[in-house]
């Protein structure tokens, strides 16, 4: 026999919501329990309700304040790692707009090494701007001065 599902909304009758609430809080404080023991995690648990004058809390007191401390200490750190979301993109965006510009810097050397040697093959520079003129010139320029360093090397 299976259980039938329990439609979430809020108990109008006041005694089945007390029941409910107890029973619930029971089962929170075993699944708690669970998850520590199953985990060898630290957990806690806090409930505040209308029907008693004192929060519930789980495993008790001092354990739960433990877990508390714990936790703020690592928002604390956290905090001074300045790890929290939106750095954590903007340096991920800088570091991707970094290796970007190198793409294209390199993807624009091979575009002009690929037009020198259609040049040399005899193909015309007609269709080439300016910039794609300038670009040209100081590949060539770059690589007259690695044959200069490497025939300095030799002699």
């Amino acid at each position: 026999m299976t259980r039938n599902r329990v439609t979430l909304a809020y108990l109008s009758n006041d005694a089945a919501r007390k029941t409910t609430y107890k029973k619930r809080k029971k089962g929170l404080a075993k699944k708690v329990s669970e998850l520590t023991t199953l985990c060898g995690i630290e957990a806690c648990a806090v409930v505040f309700s209308s029907y008693e004058p004192k929060p519930q809390v789980w495993p008790d007191s001092k354990g739960a304040q433990q877990v508390i401390a714990r936790f703020q200490d690592t928002l604390a750190l956290d905090e001074r790692k300045n790890l929290n979301q939106e750095s954590f993109t903007r340096q991920t965006i800088a570091k991707v707009s970094v290796q970007l510009k190198k793409q294209c810097k390199e993807n624009r050397e091979k575009v002009m090494e690929l037009a020198l040697f259609q040049c040399v093959e005899g193909e015309s520079l007609d269709d080439k701007t300016i910039v794609d003129l300038d670009d040209i010139d100081c590949l060539i320029q770059k690589n007259i001065n690695n044959i200069r360093n490497k025939m300095d090397e030799f002699v």
